[in-house]
């Protein structure tokens, strides 16, 4: 992937942000729903994507024998739920800046309760977050927190420009890496675990969204059409090469880690992973830096 490859957010990357704001849409508007995003199902409309997406329950469910969107839809409901209580566990506990990484239309910013004196940082491509914050402002939305978008691409020097935008390093920090790693070859997310981490007062929490089987984890929606009938083909996009476990990594480095496994989040819910989600071996990692 070359640096200086851009998209928006029916393009390359772009667009599987916006499936899963169709999914969190879906699940919105489930009466037993595990997350409130009132902002997904605009964004799905406001973007026009090249083939439809559903966004309620009913829509998901015309998807047929396939099940695709039934079963994602319940994935990133159990995932945005994890996180969400992610950082309100955080914000409890004191810590009052925040940083979402590939935000794509994340909304946390926007839908969660959040402190006063709270910073929420959310790196993401320019048109993304441009995007973004134009269907949020036509809504008449404001974040309940101080947030500050940071246009900037991972793959160029992002802590710089999130220092630019006002970042403290002397701050506790809550980063979030949801979505991102499989997009990530293994020496990019080992730069990325080592810059959080220079970056990251004690005190200071990450979650962590992995899989231990990326081939399984994005293979059967590139396999199915689910993804490549949106213009992407996702298999070009992921990388499953061997690589340490997030949590063995964040322990060499002083973070201290406990990993729930998604398919005993979403048991816990009562809201069960269809088998083809369970074999991807999704995990969730919360660390602490002590």
């Amino acid at each position: 992937m070359s640096t200086d490859q851009q998209w928006d957010i029916v393009s390359g990357i772009g667009i599987t942000a916006l499936a899963v704001a169709a999914a969190r849409a879906v699940e919105t508007s489930r009466p037993d729903a595990l997350i409130q995003d009132p902002y997904a199902v605009r964004f799905v409309e406001e973007a026009r994507p090249p083939v439809p997406m559903p966004t309620t329950a009913a829509e998901a469910e015309a998807d047929g024998a396939r099940r695709y969107w039934p079963d994602t839809s319940t994935y990133i409901a159990v995932r945005t739920r994890a996180f969400d209580d992610f950082f309100q566990e955080a914000v409890a506990a004191g810590v009052t800046q925040a940083v979402v990484l590939a935000s794509g239309l994340d909304a946390r910013a926007f839908r969660l309760p959040w402190p006063a004196g709270t910073v929420v940082y959310e790196i993401d491509q320019p048109l993304v977050l441009d995007f973004k914050l134009r269907v949020l402002r036509e809504q008449g939305v404001a974040a309940s927190c101080e947030h500050r978008p940071v246009a900037v691409d991972l793959r160029n020097d992002w802590a710089t420009a999130l220092e630019a935008a006002g970042f403290d390093r002397s701050r506790p920090t809550a980063w979030l890496a949801e979505g991102l790693l499989p997009y990530l070859p293994p020496e990019a997310e080992e730069e990325l675990f080592q810059e959080i981490h220079r970056l990251s007062a004690p005190g200071s929490r990450f979650a962590v969204e992995t899989f231990g089987n990326v081939a399984a984890a994005m293979g059967k929606s590139a396999a199915d059409g689910s993804i490549r009938s949106m213009g992407v083909d996702i298999s070009g996009l992921i990388h499953t090469d061997r690589r340490p476990k997030p949590a063995d990594r964040l322990g060499d480095l002083g973070w201290r880690t406990r990993s729930v496994a998604a398919e005993e989040a979403a048991a816990a819910h009562g809201r069960p992973l269809s088998d083809e989600f369970a074999k991807r071996e999704a995990v969730h990692v919360f660390a602490r830096l002590p």
